[in-house]
């Protein structure tokens, strides 16, 4: 049964790359890749062979490759092809998952200052805690109530350096041993998505040689990704706060998460964050 199925999903991936090629072809015309027009054409786009020339493969292999059948097909030939046909970059990891390949990994996109609209919306979370953090888990833009509840000062820039090395936040932090784990196997995980980016390896190296829990959490080789977790921490004035943190990925920032705290339902944290805020909004208006 399983290798019926095998044999299902290569015969779709194969008509797949036969619609996939065809489309792609017709609509890149020979002016496009400074070809010639060649005479009359019966039908629009690029000829077989053309695509062949432009490729560096024979015509008689790229045609069996368009009629979908089954041979062999390197990266560097799909690359080749992916070029030829001018796609951009989501065509070409498709037509490497048709090919039954896995697309080659994107460059590690340049870290980004965090938009306005987002600081609006981490004030406008308040009295919630929100923060937003990048790729290697830099902080990028935090709101006050966030640095208020989880201890963070001027001197926190980075969120996995923090939970190990901050003493506040984890004299705060209700469940700081049993989440410790988790934390240290979530950086791995996201590590693993930038194999080309040594700056992961920079701040667990760094870290390691500060912190011998870390050091040995990071030997380990755990990993987990998750987008949800519970927080619980013993404020000294506004006492135990629990949250549900919820962390969203931003898309037009790759690697970039907001990362939003809600009080957990059937709790008093909401009452008491709002107390909290207030006291905070006092001591503001009249210092001293």
């Amino acid at each position: 049964m399983a290798s019926a199925r095998s044999s299902l999903s290569r015969d779709r991936r194969r008509a797949e790359m036969r619609e996939f090629l065809r489309s792609r072809r017709a609509r890149v015309s020979p002016a496009d890749v400074g070809m010639p027009e060649g005479g009359r054409r019966r039908t629009p786009g690029l000829r077989r062979e053309e695509v062949a020339v432009l490729s560096g493969v024979g015509v008689s292999w790229y045609t069996w490759l368009e009629q979908g059948r089954d041979i062999t097909v390197s990266e560097e030939v799909i690359d080749a092809i992916a070029r030829a046909l001018l796609l951009n970059a989501a065509e070409r990891g498709h037509l490497y998952r048709l090919a039954g390949l896995n697309p080659p990994r994107d460059a590690p996109a340049p870290a980004v200052p965090t938009s306005p609209e987002l600081r609006r919306l981490l004030d406008s979370w308040l009295p919630r805690p929100g923060y937003v953090r990048d790729r290697h888990w830099n902080f990028t833009a935090v709101n006050d109530m966030a640095r208020e509840v989880f201890g963070y000062g001027e001197t926190d820039h980075n969120c996995l350096v923090s939970f190990f090395t901050n003493a506040r936040y984890r004299t705060l932090h209700r469940h700081w041993a049993e989440t410790a784990p988790q934390v240290a196997a979530g950086f791995r995980a996201d590590a693993a998505h930038y194999p080309d980016d040594p700056e992961f390896d920079r701040i667990a190296g760094d870290l390691a040689a500060v912190s011998p829990e870390f050091a040995e959490l990071w030997a380990r080789h755990d990993v987990a990704e998750h987008t949800s977790a519970v927080k619980a921490v013993d404020h000294a004035t506004a006492g135990t706060l629990v949250f549900d943190a919820t962390l969203l990925p931003l898309p037009e920032h790759p690697g970039h998460h907001l990362i939003l705290h809600n009080p957990r339902p059937g709790t008093d944290t909401r009452q008491r964050l709002e107390e909290l805020m207030r006291r905070r909004s006092l001591v503001v208006a009249h210092p001293g």
